[in-house]
């Protein structure tokens, strides 16, 4: 289901200010809950980050509020996964434009993490994200790697990166954790199971 083509934007910020507004969220959450989902993720990155550390909790308060069980946005599953995984010093790769970028390093910022290096896609319109493929994202996140960063973070859900993980974490030699990979992880820990993925350092730990 899909609830965007009712909301007009012209920029970058404009989407996902619009979309990060947590009245948003009542109906397709009641939706869900009817349908019986024990658990609710809100899966944009982004929308989830616009209005900082408040606005990502004000997004899991609203979906509790509308009836969910448990809950999860997809940038507080990243700052988790991040943790997880030992992460303090970041690089980070991004599809988005300005300002957008910025409010996602204040984001991590704010959220306890040290954001070394910052590099975009170099995308020139919003709806040009869904063109990236697989080895764009790889050549981006090889290049945006920095020698301070004990992890790498890929945000944005609509970039394709599962594939790839294990490639970058061999590559890299550190953890690298993408947005889908971070949601799936926490959202299946929020109703009690394990994710599981083949030589990703998130989803192969212990305990």
């Amino acid at each position: 289901m899909t609830y965007t083509g009712e909301v007009p934007y012209r920029d970058n910020l404009e989407l996902v200010s619009r979309l990060g507004r947590a009245g948003l969220l009542a109906g397709p959450v009641h939706e869900l809950v009817e349908r019986g989902a024990e658990a609710v993720a809100y899966l944009c990155t982004a929308c989830s980050f616009v209005d900082g550390v408040v606005g990502e909790r004000a997004l899991r308060e609203a979906m509790l509020a509308y009836g969910a069980q448990r809950v999860v946005t997809t940038s507080g599953a990243v700052s988790d996964a991040l943790r997880a995984v030992g992460a303090r010093r970041l690089a980070v790769v991004h599809p988005y434009q300005e300002p957008v970028d910025g409010l996602l390093a204040t984001y991590l910022d704010t959220s306890g993490f040290d954001v070394v290096a910052l590099t975009g896609l170099g995308l020139d319109a919003v709806e040009d994200v869904y063109a990236v493929e697989e080895q764009q994202v790889v050549d981006t996140v090889i290049g945006g790697d920095h020698p301070r960063a004990d992890a790498v973070c890929i945000s944005c859900t609509t970039l394709p990166t599962y594939d790839a993980l294990p490639r970058l974490e061999e590559r890299l030699g550190k953890p690298v954790v993408s947005a889908n990979q971070a949601t799936a992880w926490a959202l299946l820990g929020a109703v009690g199971e394990r994710a599981h993925g083949p030589r990703q350092r998130l989803l192969d730990r212990t305990g």
